[in-house]
């Protein structure tokens, strides 16, 4: 398509996430306990910034940072082109620009669903809020596996309870019960999510003109939460909306972990494709 920008690798900036540290062994009953599995210091510090500071009021002031869309202005493929900036560093399975990831994982779904191509739009955007780190944002408020602030730590959070041992708010009695600020079976809609690359999105999209359902817009915000798809957590603050999509989000997740290989997509072939998919569900140029 005329105009359209081909992702072409350029210089990058390593970038370490531990959402993408995955053993060599998937068994699916011990996939996220890091606990079990032998990790880098360097994920083990990332995870204990986190849960030290990932706090209400952290939430609330990267959302008053970042919800003006004040950053900059950029089309999906130009931050396509961005990303290949960076290298997720921890990743075992890969050492590639997190484009190649896009792309991947994009055509992963269409080979499965061709026939929803909102679902491979999914794919390809997922990751795109990680643009965050080139604005300064640690890494640990970037990547790695997302919770709920607000209320107890949930057991099965990578590196347990524990790990929140120097988080004010399990210290303070507004966030440190089983519901804390929320009401039982609220909704996801209604709680505040660890600040991270999903959540981010999830917001840009919801301050930008799109077209795309309810369910990509589940798969983007809670693809890294953990906790919620894979240990069954939470389940005190979903509601029926939540009940109905969270399949979509284990649908994606095969995808988003399964899908890297050394093999690599053409991505210049492959960019009109999905500069048409773009144009139809995330048209011009979105406020970041």
């Amino acid at each position: 398509m005329a105009g359209s920008t081909a992702v072409i690798p350029q210089s990058k900036l390593v970038l370490t996430d531990p959402s993408e540290y995955r053993p060599e062994v998937r068994d699916p009953k011990s996939f996220r306990d890091f606990r079990i599995h032998s990790v880098s210091d360097k994920v083990k510090r990332t995870y204990d910034l986190m849960h030290t500071n990932q706090t209400v009021a952290f939430v609330q002031d990267r959302m008053k940072h970042y919800l003006k869309f004040d950053h900059a202005e950029m089309t999906v493929m130009e931050i396509l082109q961005k990303l290949n900036e960076l290298v997720d560093e921890s990743d075992p399975d890969i050492d590639l620009p997190n484009s190649f990831h896009a792309f991947q994982t994009a055509e992963g779904i269409r080979k499965v669903h061709p026939d929803k191509p909102w679902f491979q739009l999914t794919g390809l955007i997922h990751d795109i809020g990680k643009i965050m780190h080139l604005w300064g944002e640690p890494q640990w408020a970037t990547v790695g596996d997302t919770f709920v602030v607000g209320c107890a730590p949930d057991p099965s959070i990578v590196f347990g309870v524990e790990s929140f041992s120097k988080n004010p708010d399990v210290n303070d009695p507004r966030y440190n019960t089983k519901y804390g600020m929320y009401s039982p079976n609220c909704g996801l809609d209604n709680v505040l999510m660890s600040w991270g690359h999903d959540e981010y999105l999830y917001r840009v999209l919801a301050g930008n003109h799109h077209a795309l359902p309810d369910e990509a817009l589940y798969m983007i915000r809670f693809h890294s939460f953990y906790p919620y798809h894979t240990s069954g957590a939470y389940s005190h603050l979903t509601n029926d909306k939540d009940n109905e999509m969270i399949p979509w989000i284990k649908e994606f997740n095969k995808f988003d972990l399964y899908t890297k290989s050394p093999d690599l997509p053409d991505v210049e072939e492959l960019t009109q494709y999905y500069q048409e998919l773009i144009d139809q569900f995330l048209p011009g140029k979105i406020r970041w």
